[in-house]
């Protein structure tokens, strides 16, 4: 949809509207608007909450011309324009480092007025003809405003052939069958590059976990955590992440939770709370080592349970293998597992 400014009419028949009690939806179907134009139509140009036309008109009419006027400030004041080229030359500042020492300064116009200064006005002006030789300085080195993508916003990418939590069984839901796992990535701090993966099985709480090299290896990391137990298990619940697109590959039945709703794999939050005992918010994971992490798993795997009747998980996980005839060793998650990506 293209962006065209809102006419005197369409001001007009937006103030009929709005007394009529319509809501801002509705209004932007009868103009043929997008709903948040609208608002912010409404919203900017109301006067102390009333929305008058003929206000809305001349205030909108004022803000363009104020906008216009940015990059004619600074070619009107030569001290302003000769602070820019120097400052951007000599000291390599950015506009908006510019910006926030010429209003520091308190510079004054011949009536007495401060000049001010914003960083858009200054990329306004170096993108004009005036100060197209300065571009030159810039960090970017672009000469021209950075053109948006068409269609706006890259889409987010949808995971292929998704199944909603909704159709999974209720055997699953209630804890009824051993077998069925949980999988997440635990939040990290800005700056970090690895993340702690994990995965837990739903009757026995066992946790599995280990440290990946990126958001991208997740995949990767759940493939070596279920390997040593294939026989085991039967499916895996996870959330909408873009790191999660891959799954197929782990060929087992998956379903995913709605999107915000990470309280719907209850059992995978929790045990991630647990493991914040160890691994704090806060703290980076450079500070641990994979060995240390996947010993705090340890830990929590031979820990009492009061939803187990205080057995631990790694008991309950033996006990449900031994059920099914199946012989496991849970030594093999003990130790530090070699990944090759």
């Amino acid at each position: 949809m293209n962006y065209k400014h809102f006419t005197q009419d369409e001001r007009n028949e937006i103030s009929i509207l709005l007394k009529k009690n319509y809501s801002q939806d509705d209004i932007a179907g009868v103009l043929g608007k997008h709903f948040s134009s609208v608002k912010r139509e409404i919203h900017r140009n109301s006067t102390n909450g009333i929305y008058d036309p003929k206000k809305a008109n001349a205030k909108s009419k004022t803000r363009r011309i104020k906008s216009k006027y940015q990059c004619m400030k600074i070619v009107k004041h030569s001290k302003l324009a000769d602070f820019i080229e120097a400052s951007l030359k000599n000291d390599h500042w950015t506009p908006e480092e510019i910006a926030g020492r010429w209003n520091k300064q308190n510079h004054l116009d011949v009536s007495g007025e401060k000049i001010t200064v914003s960083p858009p006005s200054i990329y306004k002006y170096l993108y004009s003809a005036h100060g197209q030789k300065l571009c030159a300085y810039l960090v970017s080195k672009r000469y021209t405003r950075k053109k948006r993508k068409e269609g706006g916003k890259t889409k987010k990418q949808l995971i292929p052939n998704r199944i909603s939590i909704e159709q999974r069984p209720e055997k699953i839901n209630e804890r009824i069958e051993f077998g069925h796992c949980e999988g997440d990535t635990l939040g990290r701090i800005k700056g970090d590059s690895d993340v702690v993966i994990g995965l837990t099985e739903r009757v026995s709480r066992f946790i599995m976990v280990d440290m990946m090299p990126g958001l991208k290896y997740t995949i990767n990391g759940f493939e070596m955590l279920l390997n040593p137990y294939r026989n085991i298990f039967l499916s895996l619940t996870l959330d909408n992440g873009v790191e999660n697109i891959k799954y197929e590959r782990l060929n087992l039945d998956t379903y995913f939770c709605h999107p915000y709703s990470s309280w719907e794999k209850g059992g995978m939050e929790n045990l991630f709370g647990r493991l914040r005992r160890f691994i704090p918010k806060k703290a980076s994971l450079k500070d641990y080592t994979r060995e240390q992490i996947i010993g705090f798993a340890v830990i929590m795997n031979n820990t009492p349970r009061k939803c187990l009747n205080w057995q631990t998980p790694r008991e309950v996980f033996e006990e449900q293998c031994a059920l099914k005839g199946i012989t496991i060793d849970l030594n093999i998650y003990s130790k530090v597992m070699h990944l090759t990506i």
